[in-house]
């Protein structure tokens, strides 16, 4: 399994972004997507999932509201979106887009909401996101 993301840059306070990651197979049977973020020094840190089998979506609290996952209409593209509006300079890092939750990890997010980089297997090369 294969992604890319793109769409990072450099952004003003407040502004917008979005990122893409194409994934090389089909997404319904990975059962998530999930975006990441890393800053120096830091943690790596989910930030929005989706649950490809159903649509359902999670958010961290620090971008809930802001952010927005979603995936492609057209299910031969493969792509997850992830909408970043209302940026704050705590929002720099590089951005990480992760696909497959393993069934049994699947369904414990499905049940408690929360999820970390343990949960899933592959991982694209990221893409960095700077706000000033």
């Amino acid at each position: 399994v294969q992604l890319v993301e793109s769409g990072g840059g450099s952004v003003q306070a407040g502004g917008s972004v979005r990122l893409s990651c194409a994934v090389s197979v089909p997404l319904f049977s990975r059962y998530c997507i999930a975006w990441f973020r890393q800053a120096p020094g830091q943690a790596r840190e989910g930030v929005a999932l989706i649950y490809t089998g159903g649509g359902s979506t999670f958010y961290s609290d620090s971008v809930k509201g802001r952010f927005t996952i979603s995936q492609e209409k057209d299910k031969n593209k493969n792509t997850v979106s992830l909408q970043m509006s209302s940026l704050h300079p705590n929002d720099t890092g590089l951005y990480y887009c992760a696909a497959e939750c393993p069934i049994g990890n699947m369904v414990r997010i499905l049940g408690s909401g929360t999820w970390g980089p343990a949960d899933v297997r592959y991982w694209g090369q990221g893409t960095q996101v700077t706000v000033s």
